[in-house]
């Protein structure tokens, strides 16, 4: 798999992750590093993240959503990785 290729990963964050800042953190961060996507709050309490970049960049971006705010707690991440569907330029908060 080559690094440029781009790639998408689906994660589901659980955890101590709403009401704490988790959506515009995440998309701060992934404007800094190029990843395209949406992040969005779930009924269930948990934040969901399609995210879109080169692999290594992805790595990079999960292990600052691991972080997380200094507010929140992430308790659990599920990653699922798949083929890049073409999300457009930037990243975006769902409603």
């Amino acid at each position: 798999m080559s690094d440029a290729q781009q790639n998408a990963v689906h994660l589901i964050v659980s955890g101590y992750v709403q009401g704490v800042g988790f959506r515009y953190y995440t998309r701060v961060h992934a404007n800094r590093m190029g990843v395209r996507g949406w992040v969005r709050n779930n009924p269930d309490g948990t934040v969901e993240i399609e995210a879109e970049a080169p692999h290594t960049t992805l790595k990079e971006f999960i292990a600052a959503v691991r972080r997380g705010p200094s507010h929140g707690n992430v308790r659990a991440i599920d990653a699922t990785w798949k083929t890049a569907e073409g999300h457009p330029a930037g990243f975006h908060i769902k409603y």
